[in-house]
């Protein structure tokens, strides 16, 4: 299983900036050492982190428990709220990203029947 640790720096980036936080502070709301939060932000040391140091990084910013493992696992990180699951089961991931995927499809069709919709409303009205 290959693990993505630029895709884990790439998501705290995100929140951290979303949330205009520091590094330190980020290091001082979960509890892990500055030097090792800089390391995965930067992305300088690509080494195994322990379970416990991502996912207290994943609560201080506010995701799931294990969104940061889940990212680094290049699944779809659980939702806050939603109980823990068993990142290793390969077919629940699959399932998930395929859930995902429809998700997202449907709500493309949604605009598109409402785009269609508008686009016959305005034909009817220059007919008559």
């Amino acid at each position: 299983m290959s693990e993505d640790w630029a895709a884990v720096a790439k998501a705290i980036n995100e929140r951290v900036n979303e949330l205009g936080w520091r590094q330190r502070e980020l290091a001082e709301r979960s509890q892990v050492s500055q030097a090792i939060v800089r390391e995965i932000q930067n992305h300088t040391v690509e080494r195994k982190r322990s379970d416990r140091t991502l996912e207290a990084l994943a609560l201080a910013l506010g995701f799931h428990a294990q969104h940061l493992h889940a990212v680094l696992l290049g699944r779809v990180p659980p939702t806050p709220g939603r109980p823990r699951e068993d990142l290793d089961d390969a077919n629940g991931a699959r399932l998930a990203v395929i859930e995902e995927r429809l998700g997202t499809i449907t709500d493309q069709l949604a605009e598109l029947k409402a785009d269609l919709a508008l686009l016959m409303r305005r034909d009817r009205g220059r007919g008559e």
